[in-house]
């Protein structure tokens, strides 16, 4: 069993979003078990007992399934904060909620565990027919504006264009959606970071990116962890692991942490996705949860 490590729910799927009442259960219950992404007969148990835990980073578009159960966290003395993802790209880039509801919950989380724990992902910048540089910079600052004093960080990341993703937006051609090329040598490439970057600092917050194999610092852009030590310390007083997750990309600045996920389980459908090779196994992995099995999804259920 592992204990004793930071707990992240999760980078493969929206826990918050769908699979709260599972989550809680785990906690309760004291630990879970978490499949292997590539061999999912084999199941890790994992502690998720308050004294073996250091933190826990949840990762999100939409936070408010746990709203009901922050208190009892709080009170069982687990440490956390949120990745909270936030764009406003059009259909069928998005299939998404209101605006006005999302900033709403945005301010709400902020309200409740404070600002320092809640950081924006503006993540990530697809480009395309419908979503161009202008697209960007303009949205960025709206939301930027928007979020002035509901949080002390934004991150933000450029697509990596995984094969499944290519052939998922090309699909879309038809409706604006297929991937444009860039370059850092675009005459604008410069001027949206640069934007980004003035535009974040000019509403209190620090911009970091995630995982970006070009530097970006010449626009006022450091590298990013969104598994930080040194944010853990500053926020939390906590000293924890300093060393780098082996299994992240070699430009993640993340350490070390334990993902409770399950690949293919989340329901957003968003085509630029990483985490989801099919939206219909997603849908299926969904339907067959079951929220008081120790396992967010097993074997015998993966599609």
């Amino acid at each position: 069993m592992i204990a004793g490590m930071i707990i992240s729910a999760s980078r493969r799927t929206d826990i918050p979003a769908f699979y709260a009442e599972w989550f809680i259960k785990r906690i309760q219950a004291g630990a879970c078990e978490v499949p292997h992404p590539f061999n999912p007969r084999q199941v890790l148990r994992v502690s998720l007992a308050p004294e073996d835990v250091d933190v826990i980073v949840f990762w999100t578009r939409d936070p408010r399934p746990l709203f009901p159960h922050l208190a009892g966290l709080e009170a069982r003395g687990y440490r956390y904060y949120f990745q909270y993802t936030l764009l406003n790209y059009p259909r069928p880039l998005e299939m998404r909620s209101p605006l006005k509801t999302r900033l709403q919950a945005f301010h709400e989380l902020a309200e409740r565990i404070g600002p320092e724990r809640v950081i924006w992902r503006y993540d990530p910048l697809v480009f395309t027919e419908i979503t161009p540089p202008d697209f960007h910079l303009e949205t960025y600052q709206r939301l930027a504006r928007a979020l002035r004093g509901a949080t002390r960080r934004s991150v933000i990341s450029l697509l990596t264009p995984y094969d499944k993703i290519k052939k998922r937006m090309q699909a879309l051609a038809d409706q604006g959606a297929a991937l444009l090329p860039y370059s850092p040598q675009d005459d604008w490439f410069g001027g949206l970071l640069g934007g980004l970057a003035s535009a974040a600092r000019a509403n209190g917050m620090q911009i970091t990116s995630c995982a970006s194999e070009l530097p970006l610092e010449q626009y006022g852009i450091q590298p990013g962890k969104c598994v930080d030590d040194e944010y853990i310390q500053e926020v939390f007083g906590l000293e924890v692991s300093h060393t780098k997750d082996p299994g992240q990309r070699k430009a993640c600045g993340c350490v070390i942490s334990k993902d409770i996920g399950v690949y293919d389980t989340c329901l957003f459908g968003c085509p630029y996705c990483y985490a989801t090779s099919s939206f219909e196994r997603a849908r299926a992995n969904h339907a067959r949860h079951d929220p008081n099995r120790p396992a967010l999804l097993h074997w015998e259920e993966t599609g």
